[in-house]
């Protein structure tokens, strides 16, 4: 399945078919459901039915919220139905938001192996993997991660765990605004509630920024890299930035209110 090196990540209910349609149209590789999309793949469905020939993954269905029995018969169905164009990414998302999250390293391989048992192929399941453990499991068990929230050092340093091969597939913010600013208040009121949740924490702190890089809302230094800014030509830099420490596929997710301007602008530059 070739996703190209960008794609477009969006929440669940930020897709529509129009939507859909025109980032095909413009040229990007993948098109990613995010926000913790069912194990039902209703919303991967509706993406899936309004486009032609792209790939669409999730990213991700929360193992601890949805059962891998719905989550693999959902994929087999669409699978069947739309065939070499659906990669279900799923993952165990950060302790704070399930009261029973425990030894997430067994519920991933748990997981796994219900999928594997009904028949879903490892190479069509990737794993939302931050930390060195997880991102091996990621690379032995399954077509490779999707990270989310990090900088071009996570990508080396998960490049250099998982090997070559498997897929690595990082999300990355940007916005687009009126002033730098505007778009660095922008990033920073989104990724702040990030900042105060332990997965996203340590990814940040083995990347190598300070504890106090991460209070306050972030540093404008952190608050730049996790989510570009500036003209068009220094947010492409940043995205292709992934892909020189070693990303296969840059999932973009744009910030702001005129998201559609901003991925026109963006497939101008990087998909000519």
């Amino acid at each position: 399945m070739d996703l190209g090196k960008f794609g477009v990540w969006r929440g669940k209910t930020q897709w529509d078919a129009d939507l859909a349609a025109e980032m095909e149209d413009l040229g990007f590789g993948a098109l990613w459901i995010g926000g913790s999309p069912p194990g039902s793949l209703e919303d991967a469905e509706r993406v899936l039915a309004a486009t032609r020939q792209i790939p669409v993954a999730t990213g991700i269905v929360n193992m601890w919220r949805e059962d891998p029995v719905t989550a693999g018969r959902s994929y087999l169905r669409l699978a069947d139905a739309y065939p070499d164009r659906l990669l279900l990414g799923i993952g165990v998302g950060h302790p704070e938001s399930i009261d029973r999250y425990s030894r997430p390293l067994v519920k991933i391989g748990d997981y796994l192996d219900r999928l594997s048992e009904l028949g879903v192929p490892p190479d069509r399941v990737i794993l939302g993997a931050l930390g060195p453990k997880a991102l091996a499991v990621a690379a032995h068990r399954t077509g490779g991660a999707h990270p989310y929230l990090t900088t071009p050092r996570h990508t080396r340093m998960a490049r250099e765990i998982m090997g070559e091969g498997p897929l690595l597939a990082p999300e990355q913010k940007v916005v687009i605004g009126e002033s730098r600013e505007e778009d660095r208040r922008v990033g920073r009121d989104m990724v702040r509630r990030y900042l105060s949740l332990s997965n996203y924490r340590n990814s940040l702190l083995r990347e190598g920024w300070a504890e106090q890089s991460l209070s306050d809302g972030g540093e404008d230094r952190l608050i730049d890299e996790l989510v570009l800014h500036g003209t068009v030509e220094e947010i492409a830099a940043g995205l292709t930035a992934h892909l020189v420490a070693g990303a296969d596929h840059v999932c973009i997710q744009v910030l702001g209110q005129d998201a559609i301007s901003s991925y026109r602008a963006l497939a101008a530059l990087l998909l000519k």
